[in-house]
């Protein structure tokens, strides 16, 4: 008798996280049972869902339902999402209004901006997450295109790598006018050693706004842990640049991984096919993927992925 004996692979000690809201439930239940399909029905990597609010019952029932892997449930602490007491609420709604008028997507909304600083500086902190090494960061909406058939995880690991991503755009730069001051500012009062940098971040030495879109972000802990990052993030928060400007995670992602990390350590998923919003990045070489490569982020304009790319080359040539 011919038995089937199903095929289990070795996880790393890693973490799927999801920031969400109880009004994502339909959004957040179908971009998991589409991420389970096309990757985790073979890993089984435990979810971490957090929330500003207490999570309803029926969001639960329904996230259960998108997946039979071990799925943990929590909130996110006043102090770490709240505007802080510091900031000038008059001031930072006034200079809204001027970015919502330059065309700078979510300017006005309070909770995006409570998002990005989370995102930079507190969501690595949160109890739920302690125990894991890695992390996997999907947003509600998020679609996969192929077939995942290895783990990212487990390549970073064998790879030394630290950090990945898969988009690569420009950043509105009216929204973040003060953010490279204040890093300049950082970066000579702490001394920090003048690395071989990603330079396709930067023209004339200037930040030219290309960041690693982080809504897909896979990534080691330690990275964000770090003292060297932790004293980077609160000497930017002191600045209120997330309220007096929109100072964006991705953007603070992707200086810090240029600073403090090697350039190897950078990691590009060429073969993850992943939409978020009006952005897709549809590789020429994924498996079983439903996207077509013309209509990729990749070609546009306003992708840095060729400028990563190029400059990747030639640190191996």
């Amino acid at each position: 008798m011919l038995l089937l004996i199903p095929i289990v692979f070795a996880r790393q000690n890693a973490v799927i996280f999801i920031l969400c809201r109880n009004s994502d439930v339909e959004q957040i239940a179908k971009t998991v049972e589409n991420f389970e399909d096309k990757f985790n029905k073979n890993y089984g990597y435990p979810y971490v869902f957090v929330n500003d609010k207490v999570f309803t019952d029926e969001f639960k029932e329904k996230l259960n339902k998108a997946t039979k892997n071990n799925a943990t449930y929590g909130q996110v602490e006043p102090e770490e999402w709240d505007m802080p007491k510091g900031i000038d609420e008059n001031r930072a709604r006034n200079n809204w209004k001027r970015l919502a008028g330059a065309g700078v997507p979510y300017a006005e909304t309070l909770s995006y901006h409570n998002m990005c600083r989370y995102y930079s500086r507190g969501f690595y902190k949160h109890p739920l997450v302690a125990e894991y090494d890695w992390y996997w960061r999907i947003e509600p909406g998020v679609v996969f295109h192929c077939d995942i058939n290895f783990d990212p995880f487990d390549y970073m690991v064998q790879n030394n790598k630290k950090y990945s991503f898969v988009i690569s755009i420009y950043e509105f730069m009216i929204s973040i006018e003060t953010l490279m001051q204040n890093t300049a500012e950082f970066i000579l009062e702490n001394n920090i050693p003048d690395k071989d940098n990603l330079k396709f971040m930067f023209d004339l030495g200037k930040y030219n706004g290309c960041h690693f879109w982080s809504n897909f972000e896979i990534a080691n802990f330690d990275f964000l842990r770090s003292d060297l990052y932790e004293k980077y993030v609160d000497f930017l928060d002191k600045k209120g640049g997330f309220y007096y400007e929109r100072w964006g995670d991705a953007p603070i992602h992707s200086i810090a991984a240029s600073l403090f990390l090697n350039k190897d350590e950078i990691h590009f998923f060429d073969q993850i096919g992943y939409t978020h919003d009006i952005f897709t990045h549809c590789p020429t070489n994924g498996v079983n993927c439903g996207c077509d490569t013309k209509t990729s982020v990749d070609n546009l304009p306003n992708s840095c992925l060729p400028r990563y790319l190029d400059e990747m080359r030639h640190q191996t040539i």
